[in-house]
C-alpha cells in the first residue's frame, strides 16, 4: 500500500489523524506529516482515514 496526500487539497483538519494516528500526524503548527508506506496492519485504518477526508486529499495505491 503507498499512500499520497495532495496538500493542494489538505486542509489539515485532522480527520485522517482520528482515523489513522499511526501513519497521520499534525504538527505543532498544523502541518500534515504521514508514513507513505504504512505497515499492512494498518491498511483497514488508512482506508477508514481516506474515506473521511473532506477533500478527498488522501489517494491509495493498492497492489
Amino acid at each position: 500500500m503507498r499512500v499520497r496526500v495532495d496538500f493542494e487539497k489538505c486542509q489539515s483538519n485532522g480527520l485522517c489523524v482520528l482515523s489513522a494516528p499511526e501513519v497521520f500526524d499534525l504538527d505543532a503548527d498544523g502541518y500534515l506529516h504521514y508514513e507513505p508506506d504504512p505497515d499492512a496492519s494498518s491498511a483497514d485504518a488508512v482506508r477508514d482515514a481516506a474515506q473521511a477526508c473532506p477533500t478527498r486529499a488522501i489517494s491509495i495505491d493498492e497492489p
